[in-house]
């Protein structure tokens, strides 16, 4: 995915693409692609896949949910910041934790956020199981890749405000939803929305799940 190919297809999400927010994204891959080299981030380092597989698929969150709405998310196991540190450059009105269980990984993002001049973002080295235990509550919860859905589905909803949401990034998620059935119907969880698509390469099919408590 080009730069050109980016912008055209985050418009279709419903998001403008200023010259401010593509520095931003360029300083993210090169610094990204600079500290990879001695520490394990991704395995995607191709600029067109970087653009694809994690700029624009963090994005894609907008086709369940508008963001703009919401004041506080956090982005459990969050990697090398994805999507949380892209949603914070599209969406300043969030307020945005990041989570990490790997201390190289909270440092390399705080660095990285300090370098990119963000406010209201900032990476912990934490579990969810942490922030559970300190009762921490969050309009949006996300996770990208992170493990199977009823094991997410007991850390991130605990999380999450009465009238919040949990985002859950997956791929083919039929198996993963038969397997949550009951534990969703034990908790009063629903899917609320659920949107199953193909990247612009036509390759990757993703599905985002939108999941709330009944009130």
């Amino acid at each position: 995915m080009s730069i050109d190919e980016f912008v055209k297809e985050v418009e279709k999400l419903g998001l403008t693409v200023t010259e401010e927010e593509l520095e931003k994204l360029n300083i993210i891959y090169d610094t990204l692609i600079e500290v990879n080299k001695t520490m394990n981030l991704t395995r995607i380092t191709e600029k067109d896949d970087v653009y694809l597989k994690h700029f624009y698929d963090s994005l894609t969150l907008a086709k369940v949910y508008d963001l703009s709405k919401a004041k506080t998310l956090c982005d459990i196991g969050t990697g090398a910041g994805f999507p949380g540190l892209v949603l914070k450059i599209f969406y300043p009105n969030l307020e945005i934790t990041l989570v990490d269980s790997l201390l190289k990984r909270v440092n390399y993002l705080n660095n990285l956020i300090d370098k990119l001049h963000l406010t209201g973002i900032k990476a912990f080295h934490n579990r969810a199981e942490d922030l559970i235990k300190e009762g921490k509550k969050f309009d949006i919860v996300t996770a990208r890749a992170v493990a199977s859905l009823p094991k997410l589905l007991l850390w991130t909803m605990l999380l999450v405000n009465k009238n919040g949401s949990f985002l859950a990034m997956k791929g083919n998620v039929r198996e993963e939803l038969e397997l949550s059935k009951d534990i969703m119907k034990k908790h009063n969880w629903y899917v609320n929305n659920k949107e199953t698509f193909t990247l612009p390469n036509k390759e990757d099919v993703r599905t985002i799940l939108e999941i709330k408590n009944k009130a």
